[in-house]
Parts: C-alpha cells; structure tokens; sequence
C-alpha cells in the first residue's frame, strides 16, 4: 500500500519546481487535492495548491489541474486564475500580435542578410575573401539567433509551465487543423536542443506529463489497445472552469489516433519517449527521473507492450501502415526498418534505466533475448549492398528446408531496374521492410541513420551507409537535405500502393519528399562514426535558403527545389533539427547522451549465432525457439 501511495504521489508531483515536500489528501469528491508545505513544514499561503481531477469531453479523459488562491477576495482569486491559466492553449493564444511582428521582423533580417552574403560572395565587391567570410559568419550567427526565437515562440505552457512545443507556429495560416498540438515524435529534436541549450525543466516536464496520459482510458468503437500506449499528440486547452465562467482551467486533451487520420495508434511515441528519457538523465546528470516510481512503471508498460506474444515468428516489430513518422498509407505495413532501428534503441536504453530488482528479472531476460535476436535478423536479412544483391539475383526459389538459403522466399524478379543502376560498388544499406516474398528495397533515411546511431547496423555497415550518402548526394540530399525516401512511388505503383494519396504524390510529403528536420539525426550518424564532414556539408545546403523560405515542413521535387505544396511554414522540427545539428556540430561530445554503444555481450552472442546454425534439426520439444532469426 505504502509503495503504491508514494507511486500516486509521483505521479501527482511530476511537473514544475520542486518542492520540499509535498502531502496528499483525500476530499470527499474522490479527487486527489495536492498541497504544498514549507521547510517548516507547516502549510504556506496557498499559491499553486493544485487539485487533479477527471473530466469527460468528446469521449476522451484527461487530466485537469485547477488553480486555487486562498484568501477572501474573490476578483483577486479570478485575476490570479486568469493569469496563471490563459498561457499558450492553442495556437491564437501563441501567435499574438507580438509574435506576428517578431516572426516578421526576423524573417526580413534573414533575407536582407542572405543577399548581403550572396551579393558579397557571389558579385563583383567580394574581393575581399576575408570581408566576405565575416559576412557569411554573420550570417549563419543570425540564422541560428532567428531558428531560437522561432523555437522558442512556439513553446506550450500547461499551469505556467513550459510542456512542449506546437508542431507548426505559422501566424499567416488560418487552417490550423492539428499542428497547433504537441506531438511525441515532433518534439524529440525541440527536447534535444533544450537539452543541450542546458534547459532541462520543459524536457522533464514533457516526460513527466506524458508519462501521465499513459494510463488513460482510450477506445474507439468500443474497443481499448493494450497498456502502455503513448499518445501521438496532446492538446492544452483552456476552458472555462464548471460553474464559473469568470475563471479557468487548463486541461490535456490526448489523442492516441482515435483522432488522427487513418486512426493508427502511433507505435513509435513509445519508443521515442524512452530514447528521449534516457537523453534527459545523460545530459542533467541527474537519474532521479528516471528511478521514480511511476517512471519505471511506464518504461515497464511500454516493453511489455512490444515484448507481448504474438503470431509473428520474427523478432522484428509488426505495425500497421502509418503508424512512424510516415503517418500515411505508403506501403511499409509490417516491420518497417524505422520501426525496428528506434526499437532497437529503445530496448538498450531501457536496460541501461531500469532499476535492479527480482520484479524486473524476467523482463531484463526477455529483453537481452530480443536484443539478440533483433541485431541478427536485421544486420543480416535487411542489408543490401552490390555483393548482396547479386546473391539475391541468383536465388533458388520454393526451398522448404531448415538450411535454405532463400529463407523468405524472395523472388529475384522482385529486384527493381532503378537499383541496379543506382546501387554504387562503394555502400550498402537497410531496406525498408522484410516479410514474406517481399523485400521492399526502397532507402528510408531515418531508418538508416537511426540503426547507425543505436548500433543495430555494424561498424562496416554503417560506414558503408554513410559512403551511401555520399555516392548518391544528389538523390538523397540535392537543394535541400533530407529525402525521407528513396526512390518516390511513381504511376500505377503510386496509385495501388498510395491509394492514389493526393498529399502523396510522387516527389512530394513522404513520397520522395525532403525534410530538413533529418538533418540532426543525419549529424548524430555522422559524428558517431567521425565523419561529421557529411553532416557540415548537408547543414550548408539548408543554410542557403531554409529560412528565406520559412522553414518548411518539407521540400517536394526530385532535388527539393520547391516548398511543399503543402507544408506548413515555421514548422517547429525543421528549426529544432537545424538548430540541433549546428549545437552537435559545434560540440560532438554532446552526441553521447543519443549515441548506443553496443556491449560486450550482445557482440558475443552475435558471434555465436553466426558460427553456429540454429536450423540444423528441428529442437527437442520442451526447448523453446520463439524467433526465426
């Protein structure tokens, strides 16, 4: 009872400055009411009791916090309400009129200063290399001051304090839809550059609420996902407070893609919030977020969810289309490589956090198992390099055998004509996705660069998908980094595999679209296997017109020479991606707190596996196989 009491309590105190102590109290209303005390120990004037309670609205619970102000004067308690609550629920209340002039006033400097730097590096009065050179510096140094305000601007306060970042702060569009919501995924490169910037109290804030939308009821037509399930996105709004119009309440409105198009539950927030959990301790020095309570409950819940027992016979993660940073129909259903790479690293940082205990033992072996497994069912059925790729073109089909070589029964005439000219004799690569006669060889970005930064690719692989990005820079980064895949559905391929998706055309949004926010996973790569040049190169290519053009959510054409058809300007993650990719740049130490180092043991296991062959004879029954790897 003691230890689920000081689990409630956590849970209850996870955002804002600490306090010396705090004491809960049960009301008759069922609700939990939370006080603050001195170092007295006896209880202060009021100013920020908060009290929790549960709400309904449009089928969903959330979380509610109202503010309270002792004292008689009621208007002063109104006024202390209003000021504390009305801060950054939506996207009018953070793009103001002050906010409009700022962005207006920066956006005007940026391009006044590029063709001060173009006219002197590029027209005749560059004659002198050093005047041009302190142009161009000055002119990056004013980029990075724009890309901070802008990042700054767009963050979200939840009872005053700072929570996360909108995904888009774009003043001059009227058609907000949801990019006005914080997104798991989205603020992953905003909590880094916080991070690093020294600004730990918005990323522990992010952690510790998200932590608490874990656990809420989520349904859609009657049926409820398993435990453990982060949100996509959540909302702060505020509300008038029940019964009482002249005051208010902020509340978090989730969605957990009961809302969101397709309605895909979002696989990767999960993973994503431990990867960024793990930052946070590595970065502060301070591990005592991570040991809570509550915490390793969530980091539990949320292994135990991708660990379940299922029909798949891979170790590999299975997912529905949709449900990754490519949020739409586009054919990688099943276990797409970035699903598999942020796994990976999620699993290895999961074991470096959870605290030591005979509770957690099965899990912790459950855990190093799949870890195992994981590495050499992908570093050995998802790369493709030329050697590769001949091997797979002189396959033999049909082999029912625990020796077959064709394991998947993959076809040869699966290869496509464009990569058998556009694989280099120097590279290799993850493809994007393995099931069952089928190999989708198509080059997803992320996927790649993350299985480089978790170490789920080798040391050779990974240099081999760095040589990859520098053969082929011309496909893959062009007039602005970084395609998000390569290369884009094109005809009737586009239109069975898309469903004719008219956001998903070819060369456009996740179809061969560029997005400059890959630019700082691109520079975690790069610096882990020091060869942060590529990284450098890639950041100047943005730097020429990435905030002329207002920071677009992402680039279409073949070489991403136009803005988005539709994307949104002051799109919060291609500025946190910039801005962390030049804070990495500036200091590669900082990597660390991303970078997984494989261990000793996971390179021994692996060795074994490939020396030995586990398909031989069938096992004995009583010894269990649980993967085909």
């Amino acid at each position: 009872m003691a230890a689920t009491l000081e689990g409630v309590r956590q849970v209850l105190c996870s955002a804002g400055p600490s306090i010396s102590h705090v004491g809960l109290c049960f009301n008759k209303s069922n609700c939990l009411a939370l006080s603050k005390y001195g170092s007295s120990g006896r209880r202060e004037n009021v100013s920020g009791c908060i009290q929790i309670k549960s709400s309904r609205h449009q089928n969903c619970r959330r979380i509610c916090a109202l503010h309270m102000v002792d004292g008689s004067n009621v208007n002063d308690r109104f006024k202390s309400l209003n000021c504390k609550c009305r801060q950054s629920d939506s996207v009018t209340d953070v793009v103001n009129e002050d906010l409009n002039r700022r962005i207006n006033g920066v956006e005007k400097a940026s391009v006044l200063e590029n063709e001060k730097s173009d006219v002197l590096v590029n027209g005749d009065l560059a004659t002198n290399g050093n005047g041009a050179l302190s142009s161009t510096l000055a002119s990056i140094s004013s980029l990075e001051e724009e890309a901070w305000d802008l990042l700054r601007a767009s963050m979200v306060n939840y009872c005053g304090n700072p929570v996360g970042t909108i995904a888009a702060n774009d003043p001059s569009d009227s058609n907000i839809l949801n990019y006005d919501q914080v997104f798991i995924r989205d603020f992953i490169p905003s909590g880094i550059a916080f991070l690093l910037k020294g600004e730990y109290d918005i990323v522990r804030n992010f952690i510790l609420h998200t932590l608490q939308l874990q656990s809420w009821e989520k349904t859609m037509d009657c049926h409820s996902p398993g435990q453990g399930l982060m949100p996509a996105s959540f909302k702060v709004r505020t509300v008038p407070l029940d019964g009482d119009d002249s005051a208010t309440e902020d509340i978090l409105d989730p969605d957990f893609g009961e809302a969101a198009i397709g309605r895909v539950a979002p696989v990767d927030s999960g993973l994503w919030w431990i990867i960024l959990l793990r930052a946070y301790g590595k970065a502060t020095g301070d591990l005592s977020v991570q040991e809570r309570i509550d915490v390793q409950t969530g980091i539990k819940m949320i292994l135990k969810l991708c660990l379940a027992d299922g029909f798949d016979m891979f170790p590999t993660l299975l997912v529905t289309d949709g449900s990754c940073m490519i949020d739409r129909r586009m054919g990688i259903h099943g276990h797409p490589l970035e699903i598999q790479a942020l796994f990976y690293s999620a699993l290895l940082s999961a074991r470096e956090m959870l605290t030591r205990e005979d509770a957690s033992a099965d899990l912790t072996t459950a855990l190093n198992n799949r870890l195992v497994a994981l590495s050499f069912h992908v570093r050995e059925y998802y790369w493709i390099d030329m050697r590769k790729l001949n091997e797979i073109y002189r396959y033999k089909t049909e082999e029912y055998s625990y020796e077959a070589v064709n394991k998947f029964n993959i076809y040869p005439d699966q290869i496509p004509p464009w990569l058998v000219e556009w694989m280099p004799n120097k590279g290799g690569y993850m493809i994007g996705n393995l099931q069952p006669a089928h190999m989708d060889f198509r080059f997803f970005s992320l996927g790649n660069l993350w299985s480089i930064v978790s170490s789920l690719a080798t040391a050779e692989q990974s240099h081999a998908i760095l040589d990859l990005f520098e053969s082929k820079w011309g496909d893959l980064v062009g007039d602005m980094p970084l395609k998000i895949c390569y290369p884009a559905l094109e005809g009737q391929e586009w239109s069975i595999i898309t469903g004719s998706d008219p956001k998903n055309t070819p060369w456009s949004y996740h179809n061969g679209g560029s997005w400059p926010t890959l630019l700082w996973q691109l520079t975690v790569a790069c610096i882990k296997m020091d060869r942060p040049e590529i990284a450098e190169n890639a950041v100047k290519v943005a730097e020429r017109r990435i905030a002329r053009d207002k920071w677009p959510e992402y680039y279409d054409t073949k070489r991403a020479r136009f803005i988005g058809k539709q994307a949104r300007l002051f799109q919060t993650w291609s500025i946190a991606g910039y801005v962390v990719a030049k804070q990495l740049l500036a200091n590669p130490e900082a990597a660390k707190i991303l970078v997984n180092v494989e261990d000793s043991e996971l390179v021994n296991a692996f060795s074994c596996m490939l020396s030995t062959n586990p398909k031989k004879k069938r096992p004995r029954k009583g010894l269990k196989q649980s993967f085909i790897i």
